[in-house]
């Protein structure tokens, strides 16, 4: 690494910092250190999911992915966009309404304390796992081409995570995204332009190559959930994106900080469609660097054993001293703003979802301190649990992953069961949640040929990418079947349903209204 490159993300670190100081004022209240006293641009919004969307991983998977193969990882983020356009208009200013602050309250009212406390922790334990593991992969793919010790920087990018998260709230952490947004695109265009324009670059040939191999290809048409096929991961991205759009506190918090509900709209739509030709034009670098190793007559050296080392391997030997720091201040700044939004996220659901209840008569200010309290505490196991990695390279920790990949699904067929059926009540929801935690146990044990738990012949049989959306179907077939055998709870009424809300906003259907009688 020049010295350039090291002042550009130094000077990147030293701008998230600053933004959290600048705000840090007018953290006097629950309702501004977590949701930004509701006041946040749509645009912002926006580009705050944009952000927290695109991680740091996107920036290394993706073109080693698209290097190695073809675009079919793209798939599942073609639903990211598909699922917002065809429910934004409903889930978004839905939710600005039922909820104060946590998505989670949403299902305490349909379901009970016991149902906001498991999807409240489902989501938690799911998050955090992310976020140990996160810390980990950026700094092993840094040090490999930095030579920076691993453990300095996961010490040094989470503690300044921490403290800007911790000073700032959610306000720091969107305006720091709203950097991050200009700087991942930044990086992208001129990336772009370092393959395609030099002299020595043949974007002609280039493009050929890759047409002529298929390098594009969203892969196999055919139908088999055994394989990673088109419609394998096709449907495994519409469960995972329905589950981030109405189960997921990152997402529904950016619906809450905006400052109207058209506002709102308008901005998690705006951060949807970015999202995807980011996403296609780290696939288009990955081919394009395919294509260029191909033709330059430049072999890759040894030490680059693997697809995703392509990238930062050219990263330091092709661009012009400066070009590449800004791209790792881009990467930096990716990793460190989904582990900032779900942080402040972390914190938001231990004061609302656990802190309240158990601690009832309280104040804002005691809420404010506690929910600060917990950003630094979840921050220091996250580090932690990085740290660990370090020196297990993830064994002693896999067990501990399965386990929060289990009770982390299932969120959306909640949603969907709660938001559908009139008729389910508390029983409902938890026949259904204990169907989807025994399947999705089964299933994540026994995966590629029973690498944790071997039934031999009972193994699950399906490609990984299935289970989330078959636990999440049962869940909700569970559930809508318990409904649908017993009594309907007299003290359930419909406010919190689809056709409530229809009806709450004067557009009711009489095919709406029928259909609801019947879930």
């Amino acid at each position: 690494m020049h010295l350039a490159d090291t002042l550009i993300v130094a000077a990147y670190l030293a701008t998230l910092v600053g933004i959290g100081i600048y705000v840090s004022g007018r953290q006097k209240t629950t309702d501004s250190y977590f949701v930004a006293g509701r006041t946040v641009p749509g645009w912002a919004a926006g580009l705050s999911l944009l952000a927290t969307i695109v991680t740091s991983i996107t920036f290394i998977a993706f073109p080693g992915a698209a290097y190695s193969g073809n675009w079919s990882l793209l798939v599942p983020n073609l639903l990211f966009v598909a699922v917002i356009l065809a429910l934004g208009s409903i889930i978004v200013p839905f939710f600005r309404h039922a909820v104060s602050m946590s998505v989670y309250e949403y299902f305490g009212n349909r379901f009970g304390t016991a149902v906001r406390m498991y999807s409240s922790f489902a989501f938690a334990a799911g998050h955090f796992a992310k976020m140990g593991f996160v810390f980990y992969l950026l700094a092993l793919a840094v040090s490999g081409f930095t030579g920076w010790p691993v453990a300095m920087l996961i010490v040094g990018l989470g503690v300044t995570t921490v403290f800007y998260t911790f000073i700032g709230g959610l306000r720091a952490v969107i305006w720091t995204d709203v950097v991050q947004g200009f700087l991942i695109w930044t990086g992208i265009v001129v990336t772009l332009v370092l393959l395609l324009l030099p002299a020595h670059s043949r974007p002609g040939a280039m493009f050929h190559l890759i047409a002529a191999n298929h390098k594009t290809s969203l892969g196999s048409f055919r139908i088999d959930l055994a394989q990673p096929t088109f419609w394998t991961l096709a449907l495994y991205g519409l469960f995972y994106y329905l589950q981030k759009y109405t189960a997921d506190q990152t997402v529904v918090q950016r619906y809450l900080a905006a400052r109207s509900d058209d506002s709102a709209l308008h901005g998690i739509q705006l951060g949807a469609v970015l999202c995807l030709p980011v996403w296609a034009a780290f696939m288009l670098i990955g081919s394009l660097l395919w294509a260029f190793y191909h033709l330059s007559g430049q072999g890759l050296p040894p030490l680059v054993t693997r697809p995703d080392q392509v990238f930062p391997y050219y990263m330091v030997t092709q661009m012009p001293a400066g070009v590449a720091g800004l791209f790792l201040a881009g990467l930096f700044g990716a990793a460190m703003s989904m582990l900032a939004s779900d942080l402040n996220c972390l914190g938001l659901i231990l004061v609302e979802d656990f802190y309240s209840h158990f601690f009832p008569r309280h104040t804002d200010a005691q809420r404010l301190r506690f929910g600060k309290l917990a950003v630094v505490v979840c921050g220091g196991l996250a580090i932690s649990v990085a740290l660990r990695l370090v020196s297990t390279r993830g064994s002693a920790l896999a067990l501990y992953y399965a386990a929060a990949a289990i009770v982390a699904g299932g969120l959306a067929g909640l949603f969907l069961l709660a938001f559908l059926s009139p008729r389910a009540g508390r029983t409902a929801a938890l026949a259904g949640i204990a169907v989807n935690l025994v399947f999705t146990a089964y299933a994540t044990l026994t995966l590629d040929g029973g690498k944790i738990l071997n039934l031999h012949n009972y193994n699950y049989p399906w490609n990984e990418y299935t289970i989330g959306a078959i636990g999440n179907l049962l869940l909700l077939a569970a559930g809508l079947l318990y409904a649908a055998l017993f009594p309907v709870p007299s003290s359930l009424a419909s406010t919190g349903t689809l056709w409530g809300w229809l009806a709450k906003r004067k557009r009711p259907s009489l095919r709406a209204v029928q259909l609801g009688d019947i879930l």
